[in-house]
């Protein structure tokens, strides 16, 4: 075996031990990857339980989303929400109750890998969930609220309602009300982006500051790294959103 050949062995050898480096490295970065999608914020018990027992409400599961629903006098209105990142869509089923409970289907949406900005469903897709409901307000809670507004041009949504959320796709020229809500000890809001997003809504949009709530404030799910410290307790978070969604359904 002459040195030409030894000299080639290496080579390939090196190349195979970086190969199988570079594999296990993307395997490793994949699978940490998945686990961290799958991760989620659980739903307080406590109050999840409450909407469960309370005898103006159904809660079902239909067609991949949550329908909250009022046992009498419900509306041909809905709302669709877009739970925010890796929190579990149960976590809302507290904040919107009242809102069922006056007559507004809501439809909270379980999306693909725990994350709405992933999930590709179209609103005719995610609306047969409840298909009495002839007009929809859109609305989502940090990220979910991003993928909200990219829906928001379907003739059939009558409004939006963002949440510690902002518009990243251009719905400047939707005649439609507009609601932004934000909590007024948010510790994880991009604030930069929430500025940049302002020429990204109608001039008529609604701005609403929750004094004394945080980015979590507008779920059930405990705290989260990073955020700030909430004073409102969720009864007054939940009042609080039941008279905005008043509100923007009232065409105030």
């Amino acid at each position: 075996m002459t040195r030409l050949d030894d000299r080639r062995r290496l080579i390939i050898r090196r190349i195979r031990i970086t190969g199988w480096t570079c594999l296990s490295s993307l395997l490793v970065t994949i699978v940490s990857f998945l686990t961290w999608f799958h991760i989620v914020f659980a739903a307080e018990r406590e109050a999840t339980l409450e909407v469960f027992r309370d005898d103006r409400l159904q809660v079902s599961e239909v067609a991949g989303s949550i329908v909250m629903e009022p046992i009498e006098g419900a509306s041909s209105t809905g709302i669709l929400y877009f739970p925010g990142a890796r929190v579990n869509p149960y976590s809302y089923l507290h904040p919107l109750s009242e809102v069922a409970a006056s007559g507004t289907t809501v439809v909270i949406m379980d999306p693909l890998m725990n994350m709405a900005l992933l999930d590709g469903r179209s609103l005719d897709e995610l609306a047969l969930a409840a298909p009495d409901i002839s007009d929809w307000v859109l609305s989502g809670h940090s990220l979910g609220g991003v993928r909200a507004c990219m829906l928001a041009d379907d003739p059939a949504v009558i409004g939006l309602m963002l949440m510690g959320s902002y518009c990243a796709t251009d719905v400047s020229s939707l005649e439609i009300p507009v609601f932004q809500v934000l909590a007024s000890n948010d510790g994880l809001i991009d604030a930069k982006a929430v500025a940049a997003s302002s020429t990204r809504v109608p001039d008529s949009t609604h701005i609403i500051t929750l004094e004394g709530a945080n980015h979590a404030s507008f779920g059930t799910y405990g705290s989260q790294p990073g955020d700030g410290i909430a004073t409102l307790t969720r009864a007054e978070v939940r009042d609080a959103l039941t008279a905005v969604f008043q509100d923007l359904l009232a065409g105030d």
